[in-house]
């Protein structure tokens, strides 16, 4: 039988603002690793040549390439993600508007079903960490054999402290004499200290990871049963959807008109097949700013006095403190149990015991109109990404990188006019009917309402400077022509 993993990238991942942004969520940063959350969700669950499915018991499984669920906004950096890793997915489902999970994972089962009718669905949200990969995978091979004999299995966490952060799963009786995995007695929503604290004592309940296994044509059986208009709503979502380059567009309608709801609440809580397998595995769904410290604590990626680290920091007289900064030096001084985050536009610092906070900032961004929790400075495209260097009346600098091959649309501007310098890279710069390649330190002017377009020919990324100038300098101000990545 075969085992298609099935990556969730959704959510805009607000807990962890000022890094994560709903343009560039935590699953596409590299937080943990060199590697992207979803980098690294995607590398867990293939036979790479030292992590062979065969090694963990999975010899009677073949592991597929994965099949990703994402918003719209997201295509081209899972895309790109996943090229990075040389791993071609078996496909990129675009998802026009959120749903949660259970209409996320049912139009994935209805698009397996079309391929194999006897596929095996292994769930996994793509912003997770599991450090105890092996562990993980002899618990894939155990999920495997029950999902293979009609159970949908959810892997539960064996607790290691009394978390409020998590909810639950109670488990019941073993699904057979002496089995590890029982079956789920009931799902319980995220508990206070003291109830945590008694779950922890009983033995019995462990931490609801989001991650599950089952087959595509059980799980869809059961939204029949439980949930027959958001199947219907998927069905058509699939039924009607269109190939768009690479990526698989579900129709829009039909998706928008599935109900939202989790795979717990619409089936896991209902269905007489759910069964819970106790997994220890190092995992963490990095829900918060104090999470990731606590992740990076464990595997050691910490200073002698507890702090953890990343980019340009001094610190002095500092004790388990999260530091981070992206852009700029830092320098801490005489502090303990503090999250310090700094981006391009915006330093977070919080105490550690409040980081849940982070979402009143949040809000209140959204409440004010503003754009830092919406998205960085640098800007990614599928042709590369421009960044914002300054900005005052009638201009704005921009940072513009074109990868190699890449091509912005063919445009033009209705009220601004623009001035490139090449800083490194080659540029072929189409104006009007000329077309010119330019070299390092050399420049050109695109006047307004001059139909215009931007290319990379060369095996090195460009590098340019960009003058923007005019009454009207927003990013709304585009006409395109002509688009090889077909945006509108």
């Amino acid at each position: 039988m075969k085992i298609y993993p099935v990556i969730l990238s959704g959510g805009s991942g607000t807990r962890l603002w000022p890094l994560s942004r709903a343009v560039l969520p935590k699953q596409l940063l590299p937080l943990v690793t060199d590697k992207t959350m979803l980098q690294e969700t995607a590398l867990r669950v293939t036979s790479l040549p030292n992590r062979r499915a065969g090694d963990s018991g999975l010899a009677e499984f073949e592991v597929m390439p994965p099949l990703v669920v994402c918003g719209n906004e997201h295509r081209f950096m899972v895309a790109e993600q996943l090229r990075e890793i040389g791993l071609p997915p078996l496909g990129i489902l675009l998802e026009p508007v959120g749903r949660n999970t259970a209409p996320a994972v049912a139009v994935a089962a209805q698009y397996l079903l079309a391929i194999d009718p006897q596929a095996l669905m292994l769930v996994l949200p793509a912003d997770h960490v599991i450090t105890d990969v092996v562990a993980f995978h002899q618990s894939i091979a155990e999920a495997a054999l029950l999902a293979a004999d009609g159970a949908l299995a959810t892997f539960g966490i064996v607790p290691t402290a009394p978390e409020t952060g998590y909810g639950y799963i109670r488990s019941g009786a073993p699904v057979s004499p002496g089995a590890a995995a029982c079956k789920v007695e009931r799902f319980v929503e995220k508990p206070d200290l003291a109830t945590a604290q008694s779950f922890l004592a009983a033995g019995n309940y462990f931490w609801n990871s989001g991650m599950f296994m089952f087959r595509a044509e059980r799980y869809l059986s059961e939204l029949a049963a439980f949930q027959p208009a958001m199947l219907a709503a998927c069905e058509a979502a699939v039924r009607d959807g269109y190939r768009d380059l690479d990526f698989c567009r579900l129709e829009e309608k039909a998706f928008a008109a599935s109900p939202s709801d989790s795979i717990d609440y619409a089936v896991m809580e209902h269905t007489a097949h759910a069964v819970v397998l106790p997994a220890a595995i190092g995992w963490s769904d990095v829900g918060s700013w104090s999470a990731l410290w606590e992740v990076q604590q464990k595997q050691g990626d910490v200073s002698a006095d507890g702090n953890v680290v990343r980019g340009d920091v001094y610190l002095d007289g500092v004790s388990n403190c999260l530091v981070r900064a992206e852009c700029r030096l830092v320098a801490v001084l005489g502090v303990q149990d503090l999250v310090v985050v700094e981006t391009d536009d915006a330093v977070l610092v919080a105490h550690k015991d409040q980081v849940q906070r982070v979402k009143q900032v949040v809000d209140h961004l959204k409440q004010a109109g503003r754009s830092e929790h919406v998205q960085h400075r640098k800007v990614y495209r599928p042709w590369g990404a421009y960044e914002g260097i300054d900005v005052g009346e009638r201009f704005q600098v921009k940072r513009i990188t074109v990868n190699p091959g890449g091509k912005l649309s063919l445009q033009m501007h209705h009220h601004r006019a623009e001035h490139w310098v090449v800083v490194s890279g080659t540029a072929q710069v189409t104006c009007g009917d000329k077309v010119t390649l330019l070299t390092e330190n050399e420049s050109t002017y695109i006047p307004i309402g001059m139909t215009h377009r931007l290319e990379n020919p060369g095996k090195l990324p460009l590098h340019l400077i960009e003058v923007q100038s005019g009454s009207y300098l927003g990013e709304d101000d585009i006409v395109r022509l002509e688009d090889v990545y077909q945006r509108v």
